[in-house]
């Protein structure tokens, strides 16, 4: 038989027997929404103090900013969702604040949810006050229902990992105006704080990996739900990522990182 009718044979017993078509097959989204904290709402990105969502990885539209958004990507595959980019998440937000974002991200009726969310659940004032795994998987478990339940048959949600915040110690402890503003902000003081011990920060550390492991468990018991396979959380950051207004948030060249690091893992790649 000819190439192209043994290719339509076999695309239709794929299609059949319940197969994907190609990930280009899934049509681009004309909306869509995000779901996080300040890193999501591009805080202390850059220039000033405050949040700058039109430079954020997930539904940024800044053309000068040097980020290729996940909103940018897929404007580039369809133009219908122009002005569409709803940045629901907002700064010092927690997984408990996640299953109303995704209300709101109902509401709004989107193709594509992003989700990054979980840092602010261990990086809290003390180790003991970060937030409880199985509390963690309950919140976070809701927040997917809620999308699951109220989202058109087709939307698609991306999960990202919480990124390695004991790596902020690591390439800045002996740095003396991070740690004067680490504390003088009481910035993630469960892990950067001057008191802490190394088994703290290891403890917080092990708290985020658990994080981790629950965002991908629970996302993949749902079909229209992707994971990063940790690759937020292994990225190796370097100081040119880290804002200098507060030595914590991603800078513009962050931003871009998350962008460029997510993206391969989401529905259009």
């Amino acid at each position: 038989m000819r190439r192209s009718v043994v290719f339509t044979v076999l695309l239709t017993l794929v299609l059949a027997l319940g197969g994907t078509t190609p990930a280009q097959a899934i049509p681009a989204p004309s909306s869509m929404a995000s779901i996080g904290d300040s890193m999501t709402r591009a805080a202390d990105v850059c220039c000033w103090y405050g949040d700058h969502p039109a430079n954020s990885w997930s539904t940024g539209g800044a053309s000068w900013d040097g980020i290729t958004s996940h909103y940018e990507r897929l404007r580039a595959l369809n133009p219908a969702i122009s002005g569409r980019n709803y940045n629901d998440a907002r700064s010092g937000a927690r997984m408990s604040d996640a299953p109303a974002q995704a209300q709101l991200a109902v509401t709004q009726q989107v193709g594509y949810v992003t989700i990054l969310m979980g840092a602010n659940d261990a990086c809290t004032s003390t180790p003991a006050s970060m937030t409880p795994v199985e509390t963690f998987r309950s919140q976070f478990r809701q927040t997917l229902q809620t999308l699951d339940v109220g989202l058109p048959g087709s939307a698609r949600i991306f999960v990202a990992s919480v990124p390695d915040v004991y790596r902020l110690w690591q390439i800045y402890h002996t740095d003396f105006l991070a740690r004067v503003v680490w504390e003088a902000a009481s910035i993630c003081q469960s892990l950067l704080a001057t008191e802490r011990t190394e088994a703290e920060r290891q403890a917080v550390r092990a708290r985020v990996i658990a994080f981790n492991a629950v965002l991908r468990d629970e996302c993949a018991n749902l079909a229209k739900c992707r994971f990063d396979d940790n690759a937020l959380f292994n990225f190796q950051f370097s100081r040119s990522h880290v804002s200098r207004l507060d030595y914590f948030h991603p800078s513009l060249t962050g931003q871009a990182a998350l962008a460029q690091t997510t993206w391969p893992h989401s529905w259009w790649t």
